[in-house]
């Protein structure tokens, strides 16, 4: 893919995570794409439903293979406006996603290459090919926007 080609789906996922930001939850968004179409949408939902596991990747895997009826998603790529940690990454490497594009770096728990790279181990069985960050300034403005708001409300 065209770094134009990423950045209109990146952009589809920044969407999510303004979804994210309207609800209370910390801004991250994703989508899958598959054969240039969106098959997965997904935001953070941790807070809303309780759930340690509802980050925006979680849920956008969860959609795309609930619409392509099935777990394996080999051929798609996944957008997301932050670096995963390392309970997305592994969760993109069991559902055998080809490659991640990720908005912007995660200092503290990225798990793609800023504090370890689990998704291109080389003990594992599937290897994850990785982009980004490929619009760092736009999607850290978006964390640090939500935080600093956060801050005022307090």
């Amino acid at each position: 893919m065209t770094a134009e080609e990423h950045l209109f789906f990146l952009e589809e996922a920044i969407k999510e995570a303004e979804k994210a930001a309207a609800i209370g939850e910390v801004p991250i968004g994703a989508v899958v794409v598959c054969n240039g179409e969106i098959v997965g949408r997904g935001h953070n939902l941790r807070e809303r439903d309780n759930d340690p596991t509802a980050h925006a990747e979680i849920c956008a895997l969860r959609d795309a293979g609930q619409r392509l009826g099935s777990w394996r998603l080999e051929t798609c790529t996944l957008y997301v406006t932050m670096e995963p940690c390392p309970m997305c990454c592994g969760a993109l490497i069991n559902s055998r996603v080809d490659t991640v594009v990720f908005g912007a770096s995660e200092p503290k728990f990225g798990s793609a290459g800023s504090q370890l790279n689990l998704l291109q181990f080389p003990g594992f069985n599937h290897n994850v090919h990785i982009v980004g960050p490929v619009a760092q300034e736009r999607c850290s403005q978006l964390m640090k926007d939500f935080f600093a708001q956060l801050r005022r409300k307090k």
